[in-house]
């Protein structure tokens, strides 16, 4: 008897360890779920499988998507507002605030806060900064070597995950959008179906630095998270 499993089963056990998790599992993770089998699938039997329940569920109500911590299934984007309803609180929108904040970190990074205040033209709030860093969307990858040497922000994994990315790649190029009103719209238009509270806005003026505006560089580099 062959102690091998199907590639149907294979199927139907990822499938319930990607409804069952609730958030994205990588290829190692799924690999870990068949350890104790005398004939474990290989890293291309659960490509394989993945492949599968993809094309299944092409005209379905959930999608898998890849993000850049893995796998995931989830609602479409498109029926975000009808499954809304099913909670009470009304999904709120992020600030502007924090929006321009986290675009300009996305686009730019690494970056120090005093160049997000240059750019943005204000001060950036500490509870703002307080809040992407709580909510892992970015973190401290170094210092500019410059006086005080100010800490340099980046995004992470979790911020792909959170705004329905694979890689910062899928961002529009700064070409494309005209200003930080675009910018920002994106990232409010893939995190949409979320629901998250709103971050309050305290904008105070800068220490010191003008009102530049972003440049729209389509060859700027983009950082990732090891």
């Amino acid at each position: 008897m062959d102690p091998s499993l199907s590639g149907e089963e294979i199927r139907n056990i990822v499938e319930a360890a990607l409804l069952a998790a609730g958030q994205s599992l990588t290829i190692d993770r799924l690999l870990s779920l068949f350890a104790d089998q005398p004939a474990p699938p290989d890293r291309q039997q659960i490509r394989a499988a993945l492949a599968r329940l993809e094309q299944e569920y092409q005209e379905r109500g959930i999608e898998l998507r890849e993000t850049g911590s893995g796998f995931r299934l989830q609602v479409r984007k498109e029926l975000a507002p009808w499954i809304g309803k099913l909670w009470e609180e009304r999904p709120q929108r992020y600030s502007r605030a924090l929006l321009e904040t986290l675009a300009i970190i996305a686009y730019r990074q690494p970056v120090t806060r005093g160049e997000i205040e240059e750019i943005r033209g204000v001060a950036v709030s500490s509870n703002i900064m307080k809040t992407l860093l709580e909510r892992e969307w970015i973190r401290v990858v170094g210092h500019r070597d410059l006086p005080g040497r100010p800490g340099l922000y980046a995004t992470t994994r979790q911020f792909l995950d959170h705004f329905n990315l694979k890689s910062l790649n899928e961002l529009p190029t700064l070409a494309e959008l005209r200003d930080l009103d675009e910018i920002s719209a994106e990232l409010e238009q893939a995190g949409s179906a979320l629901g998250d509270k709103p971050i309050l806005d305290e904008q105070q003026p800068p220490t010191g630095g003008g009102g530049a505006s972003p440049r729209a560089d389509s060859g700027h580099t983009l950082a990732t998270d090891e």
